[in-house]
């Protein structure tokens, strides 16, 4: 049975972009925590461009083969310039989830207005029995507060960026994770997590 995962770079601090945000300004200041992506030698099989560590390379790959379908937020989604009309993955579909209008959406995209749960049938009815991906500190909160994460990845970059976009929101209760694996790489620790219902 395909699984709901959230993995995301997020600085010691918990923050997922920097300060200031937005189109045209992507992650603000908060660029660094992408910086593993680039910084080694072994090429990623599944993102074209992405150049990282052996390590990294070996968690990122084994992730993101996984998924078939992306659901991200609207700030995710503006934030990234719309991906371009696709998806944030080469070979997943882009579900957005949101509560405002969305006429620039595309073919490639699919739009669901009425909450994550019908998001995550969205796009769990398009991943080929693959994976869900979620992206944005908001889809993860909601998706968190329903009981419908299997895995959470932190890829925790070290730094402190001191203001941005905070991964998660408010929860109503705790959220209990059983550590999965932890990988150490340059720039970088991949926490990979098994939420625990």
């Amino acid at each position: 049975m395909s699984k709901v995962i959230a993995a995301h770079a997020v600085s010691v601090d918990g923050y997922i972009t920097g300060r200031e945000p937005g189109p045209g300004r992507g992650l603000g200041d908060g660029s660094t925590l992408f910086d593993w992506y680039f910084g080694g030698d072994t090429p990623s099989r599944v993102f074209d461009g992405f150049r990282l560590s052996e390590p990294s390379t070996r968690v990122f790959d084994a992730l993101a083969a996984r998924v078939g379908a992306v659901v991200a937020g609207r700030n995710t989604y503006e934030d990234s310039d719309r991906f371009g009309g696709g998806s944030p993955h080469p070979a997943a579909r882009l579900v957005l989830l949101t509560h405002r209008p969305a006429p620039e959406i595309t073919e490639r995209q699919t739009l669901v207005t009425t909450g994550i749960e019908d998001a995550l049938a969205a796009a769990h009815g398009v991943a080929d029995g693959k994976d869900v991906g979620l992206m944005g500190g908001g889809v993860v909160t909601a998706a968190l507060k329903a009981g419908l994460v299997d895995e959470l990845v932190l890829h925790q970059v070290p730094v402190l960026l001191g203001a941005g976009r905070p991964f998660f929101q408010a929860l109503p209760e705790h959220v209990h994770l059983d550590l999965v694996e932890a990988v150490p790489a340059p720039g970088v620790t991949h926490l990979h997590y098994r939420v625990n219902r």
